[in-house]
Order: structure tokens, then sequence, then C-alpha cells
């Protein structure tokens, strides 16, 4: 195996390993943070790390089932995944503007002191509500691309209704920490496609 084949290979397994159990770990989170919440951050980790590493275990152990079919290396998929990395790291320089790793990991959600922590809406936030789930997306699509395997694919598309649902449960989880102001944010700002709109006198400068 060469050095291109190799690196497909991992990313391919990097993709399968990893993408289900961080939207996982996330929907185990967001509808029990009250819960979490009362443990802490350390301890909650703690707990939801042993179903995860027992997850990446199994995707070790079954690798070469899970991984599918090679459909090798070809010029066109490689420029999907260039394309896809561009824009998940142009997005990723705007979010980490507002959204630093301590807060990406979870901390505000978790953590008695910091909670409820403050509702993000300028910046990137003021264009769509989710833009760390579609850099997400965007990184997992770029590594997919690059591996192209039959594996890694499959994984992408049925975990997008997970995505969703991480979605719909944290934002309800945002309802109840922000209330009104988180209400009239998603009535301004949508999900993921920004909306390109002249605004009305009196509105606020956003794209949104």
């Amino acid at each position: 195996m060469n050095l291109l084949a190799k690196a497909r290979w991992v990313l391919a397994l990097v993709v399968v390993a990893s993408y289900p159990p961080s939207l996982l770990l996330w929907l185990a989170i967001h509808p029990f943070a009250a819960f979490w919440r009362r443990l802490g951050p350390i301890a909650t980790y703690a707990v939801l790390a042993v179903p995860l590493a027992g997850y990446v275990a199994g995707v070790w152990l079954a690798r070469d089932r899970l991984l599918g079919r090679d459909l090798g290396a070809a010029a066109v998929t490689l420029v999907l995944a260039a394309s896809c990395l561009a824009a998940a790291f142009l997005l990723n320089r705007q979010r980490q503007k507002q959204l630093n790793f301590g807060n990406l990991s979870g901390i505000p959600e978790l953590s008695r002191e910091q909670y409820p922590g403050r509702l993000l809406t300028d910046g990137v936030y003021g264009l769509v509500r989710h833009p760390r789930y579609i850099e997400a997306t965007l990184w997992v699509l770029a590594y997919a691309f690059f591996a192209n395997y039959s594996g890694a694919y499959l994984t992408v598309v049925l975990c997008l209704p997970l995505m969703y649902a991480v979605v719909v449960v944290e934002e309800r989880e945002l309802g109840e920490r922000f209330g009104s102001e988180y209400e009239a944010y998603c009535r301004q700002v949508p999900r993921f496609v920004p909306r390109l709109r002249s605004q009305k006198d009196g509105d606020q400068p956003t794209m949104g």
C-alpha cells in the first residue's frame, strides 16, 4: 500500500470511527443537560468516554467490513475534497472568533459556574444558527471525498439525520436557557442556509 492509499484508508477509518460518536455524544448531553450539569464537565466526559471507547474498539475490530469498497483515488473526488476543506477552513476562522474550544466542548452547558453562558448572535452566528455543524459536515465530507471509500460515504449519509436530531435537541435546550431572546434569534437567523435579503427600515443589519 503506497502513501496515498494509506492516507486514504486512515481518513476513511477516521470518518467511520469519529463522526457517529461525536454526534451521539451531543445527543446524550443536550436532552439531559441538567443532570450532567450536576456531575460537572470532567465527570460527564469520564462517564461518556466508556461507551465511546467501546464504539471505537468495535470499529477497529470490524474495520474492513465497515470501510467497505475502496473506490480508488480519483481526480474529481480529490477536487471535491479540496473544495470542502477550503470552505471548512474559512468557516472555522470565522467561527473561532465567537466560539473557543471551551465553549465548543460544551463547558457552558455542563458547568454550574458558567451556565447559562452567552447567546451568540453576531459574526457568523448572525448568518446561520449552527455554523459549527456546517463546519463539521464540511470537514467530514472533505475526508470522505479524499478517502473515497464506500463506507465513509455511507457513514456521512446515515449521520445527516442524526446531526439534524442533535440540532433539534440543542435548540430546545438553548430555548430553555435563553427563553424569548433565543426565540427572537431563531425568527431572524436561519439554521443552515443564510438568507440574502434586503433589510427593511429598522431591521438589524444582518444577512440572516
